[in-house]
């Protein structure tokens, strides 16, 4: 059986950080950002993490 691949749409949106949890983007950040407020937009800049089964099923398809 050959090698499972990676699924390329995880890859460039997830990344899993050196202790092991899974990095993603915040949303929110693309479009309509006239009416949201500065501190709004400032705060979407942070990453955050997926838990639980989100991480374990990300981690399946990046690896």
């Amino acid at each position: 059986m050959p090698k499972m691949k990676s699924h390329s749409g995880a890859k460039k949106r997830f990344m899993i950080s050196p202790k092991g949890n899974v990095k993603r983007a915040q949303k929110g950040k693309n479009h309509i950002l006239t009416k949201k407020s500065r501190k709004t937009k400032r705060n979407l800049r942070k990453t955050a993490y997926l838990e639980g089964a989100q991480a374990a099923t990300v981690k399946q398809l990046i690896h």
